[in-house]
């Protein structure tokens, strides 16, 4: 019941309710049915009991027409009608006695007693039949069921505003935030949908000021960067120069870097997918590193695979730039196939799980120096991917996993 949503319980309520009803309603008829048999049963033997003990007296005319009218009967003295009834009609009760025999029929909507004692043979019509009706039922059946399919009704209505806001809540936890949350009143669902408003126009709010930002601030040092990589060029010392011409480089990557997290976090990114080759991606991130030939160790067969090529080499580059930097022997084995990429390097394991890493601003300690957003932008670029990334350690060895979600090209 846990797992069930509101819509569908309620469903399971009401279908619930009115398979109650349905089953009260056919049991109140029978019931119903019952009591009716056992009137007409009574009734028609009181009147059965009355003719049998009165004709041994043997009764005139006037005395019989008493009994027919105390009783609401009449006599049948047509012989022809008598035998169409007598062949016709359904027998629905026969009583014999020490008096004579009652024999109960229907034709239609009629009812005749038929009383056979003494010599006198007598086919009664009775005057005042009840008729078995089912309109009390009918009625209570159309009265409940009329209640409950209001009540449902005005429940779903009430409750409609839940799957337009469940909507919006999905919408919002793929990270739009481009929502469309009506006014739904001052009852409780309409409050929490006003809150989620707010809070939502508050989370817009911040990241478009973080994000704004995050532009001037890198606007702002790449101006100084760049003429401070000017002016190296006229330094004379060869040490001096080569450290600041690398500080200023390695500036330059963490900007890039902090560049693509605002554009994660701004959901700013659009993919465009192609069908490249992997080792095209793999000379690309050859040349982002400017790393010699033997440092990256192929183990796999060219193919071919459908990727953004600019963010899916951004991907690549992080990890094997990672696997350089915490090697022992400065070099990275690629592993591939259409599913599966494997990025292995020798080095000690990590000392924390992969999803520590997977935090933005979170490193090992290591040779370099940087903001530790490496594997956050792995991880947010394979989500938009459809894949995963998986981490462990063999033999010595870091292995990180890429599961491709995608068809075999």
């Amino acid at each position: 019941m846990k797992n069930i949503s509101i819509i569908a319980f309620i469903n399971t309520i009401f279908v619930i309710a009115f398979l109650g009803v349905i089953s009260t309603f056919l049991l109140f008829a029978r019931l119903e049915k019952e009591r009716y048999i056992e009137n007409q049963q009574q009734r028609y033997s009181l009147i059965a009991d009355a003719f049998l003990s009165g004709l041994q007296f043997l009764p005139d005319e006037e005395d019989l027409q008493k009994r027919y009218k105390h009783f609401s009967v009449k006599l049948i003295d047509n012989p022809q009608k008598r035998l169409d009834i007598l062949q016709h009609a359904k027998l629905l009760y026969i009583k014999n006695t020490i008096f004579g025999r009652v024999r109960i029929y229907t034709k239609g909507k009629n009812r005749y007693i038929y009383v056979q004692s003494l010599g006198y043979n007598l086919m009664l019509k009775d005057m005042k039949p009840k008729e078995y009706k089912q309109e009390i039922a009918l009625i209570l059946l159309a009265l409940f069921s009329g209640i409950l399919t209001f009540i449902y009704t005005v429940l779903r209505k009430k409750l409609s505003p839940l799957k337009e806001l469940d909507k919006e809540v999905q919408k919002f936890a793929k990270g739009d935030l481009d929502l469309k949350i009506n006014d739904y009143g001052n009852d409780e669902i309409g409050k929490i949908a006003a809150t989620f408003k707010k809070a939502v126009s508050s989370i817009k709010e911040q990241m478009e000021s973080k994000n704004l930002f995050m532009r001037n601030m890198m606007h702002e040092l790449k101006t100084p960067i760049t003429k401070g990589r000017i002016l190296v060029e006229d330094i004379e010392d060869f040490e001096d120069k080569k450290i600041l011409i690398n500080t200023f480089e390695r500036m330059n990557e963490i900007i890039t870097e902090l560049a693509q997290v605002e554009k994660l976090t701004s959901k700013n990114i659009k993919l465009n997918p192609q069908i490249v080759s992997f080792d095209s991606l793999v000379q690309r991130v050859k040349k982002l590193l400017l790393c010699k030939e033997d440092r990256i160790i192929k183990q796999y067969g060219n193919f071919r695979l459908t990727v953004d090529p600019e963010h899916f080499t951004i991907v690549l580059k992080n990890l094997i730039d990672n696997a350089f930097k915490f090697s022992s022997d400065n070099k990275a084995i690629i592993k591939a196939s259409p599913k599966k990429i494997m990025i292995i390097s020798k080095a000690k394991a990590l000392k924390h799980p992969l999803s520590y890493y997977t935090e933005p601003f979170s490193q090992e300690e290591k040779k370099n120096s940087g903001f530790g957003l490496g594997l956050y932008i792995v991880k947010s670029i394979l989500d938009i991917h459809n894949s995963t990334l998986a981490y462990k350690h063999e033999n010595g060895k870091n292995i990180f996993e890429i599961n491709l979600q995608q068809e075999k090209k």
